[in-house]
């Protein structure tokens, strides 16, 4: 009975496991797709950047499993701890970035630099909209 049950745990995992794979390679393609519609992306291009976004979206998913962590623990970061995490993302960024401008052309990759911007704008509109939410509540 014990063997059937840790089987069926194990085939329960490594289903789950498989499934956030294929989300992953989903959203890769996706964001990979709009990139090169974006920036008229060459084949050779496309091949360079993809691990890249791999890599980020992989970077991307454990910081937020560390801050669910935190957040289900009921601990917060100290400031010095929030600080060295947005060095971190600072860091990655810039490596991205770096990397990006190694395989794009200059002009590419000013429009790349200018999605992006585009795109944290967005989101920092939707952050101060979330917040003065909270606040009004």
């Amino acid at each position: 009975m014990k063997k059937v049950i840790s089987i069926t745990i194990l085939v329960f995992a490594f289903t789950l496991t498989a499934q956030a794979q294929k989300k992953d390679g989903k959203q890769v393609e996706k964001i990979l797709a709009q990139l090169t519609t974006d920036l008229e992306l060459s084949a050779d291009q496309q091949a360079k950047i993809k691990p890249l976004l791999v890599s980020q979206i992989e970077d991307r998913k454990a910081m937020n499993e560390q801050r669910k962590l935190m957040q289900e623990s009921g601990e917060k970061p100290s400031k010095e701890a929030r600080k060295k995490m947005k060095e971190d993302r600072d860091a990655k960024e810039a490596d991205m970035n770096k990397k990006m401008s190694e395989i794009l052309s200059e002009q590419q990759f000013e429009k790349f630099k200018a999605i992006d911007a585009e795109k944290k704008g967005k989101q920092g509109k939707k952050g101060k909209k979330g917040k003065k939410e909270k606040n009004e509540n």
